[in-house]
C-alpha cells in the first residue's frame, strides 16, 4: 500500500470499492435518500450525482469520510445488536424523535451535527464507546 496526503495508508481501489458497496448496502437497510447520504458523509455536490457510488465508482478517499463511515458502521452494529430479533427497527429508531435527542431524530442529529452528531448517537447506543469516549480507565 502507498502512502496518501496526510500520510496515512491509501487503500486500494478493490477495498475502496468494498467499503462503498458495504455503505450503499447499510444505507439502503436505512431507507436514505441521496441528499441524506451525502450530508452524513459530508460529501459536496448535487444529490444525483451521488447515484455514480452505487454503480462501482468508489467514494473518494479522505481520512474525514472514512472516519464518518467508521461511526456509521458502528451505529449500524450498535443498532442490530439493540435490536436483534426486528432488523427493521434500527430504520424506524433512527428517523423516531426523542427526548433523548432533544425531541429530535438520530438522523436528524447524525445530519445537522455531522461528526458530533454522529458520535453523540453512538454513545447513546453503545455504552464501550461511550466509556472509551469518558477517557475512564478500568479498575
Amino acid at each position: 500500500m502507498s502512502e496518501n496526503s496526510d500520510g496515512g495508508a491509501a487503500r486500494s481501489m478493490n477495498d475502496r470499492l468494498d467499503i462503498t458497496r458495504g455503505v450503499m448496502k447499510l444505507f439502503a437497510s436505512w431507507g436514505l435518500h441521496s441528499d441524506e447520504m451525502m450530508t452524513l458523509l459530508d460529501m459536496p455536490g448535487k444529490a444525483r450525482h451521488f447515484a455514480k457510488y452505487r454503480d462501482n465508482k468508489p467514494l473518494p478517499d479522505s481520512p474525514d469520510i472514512m472516519k464518518r463511515i467508521e461511526y456509521l458502521v458502528r451505529i449500524d452494529d450498535a443498532l442490530r445488536t439493540s435490536y436483534p430479533t426486528n432488523p427493521a427497527m434500527g430504520k424506524r429508531w433512527l428517523r423516531q424523535r426523542s427526548h433523548k435527542f432533544d425531541k429530535h431524530s438520530p438522523l436528524s442529529m447524525m445530519m445537522g451535527d455531522g461528526e458530533q452528531g454522529m458520535i453523540y448517537v453512538l454513545s447513546r447506543l453503545d455504552c464501550t464507546f461511550a466509556w472509551d469516549q469518558s477517557g475512564s480507565m478500568p479498575c
